[in-house]
């Protein structure tokens, strides 16, 4: 698997805000929630397939100028959120690195065909002798 590249600061922008979650009478006063903001229409780091796979991992997390927002807010204290902002966008990051494999086209073996006609034919088979009987038979 290919290592997330090193993301340069000009293209992070954190801010913070009041969180609502754990942190009893702090959550009224301190601003612990991180809204991480990366600039993925800007950034030099990605090539276009990666930013466009990243585009689409992200789904709604991309603004309509090309930034991607995460935002953490389930711990108590703002380096810990920061941190946990920063984990999930590597962990995007190095997901959207991982070019998918290309589908080989195959055609079934000869043997293959065989085995599912021969199936098919014993399925026939089987059904025909659930109908009624006939003088015939």
């Amino acid at each position: 698997m290919t290592a997330a590249p090193i993301i340069p600061d000009r293209d992070i922008s954190l801010s913070f805000m009041r969180s609502s979650g754990p942190g009893g009478q702090n959550v009224n006063k301190v601003a612990t929630a991180v809204q991480l903001r990366f600039d993925l229409h800007g950034t030099t780091v990605l090539d276009a397939a990666a930013k466009q796979r990243l585009r689409r991992l992200a789904g709604r997390r991309v603004t309509q100028d090309g930034a991607l927002l995460i935002v953490a807010r389930n711990h108590r204290t703002q380096e810990q959120n920061r941190r946990a902002a920063h984990e999930r966008l590597t962990t995007l990051i190095a997901a959207a690195l991982v070019e998918p494999k290309r589908r080989k086209a195959t055609k079934p073996t000869r043997a293959a065909r065989e085995r599912r006609l021969a199936g098919k034919a014993h399925g026939q088979k089987t059904k025909r002798l659930r109908g009624k009987v006939g003088w015939e038979d």
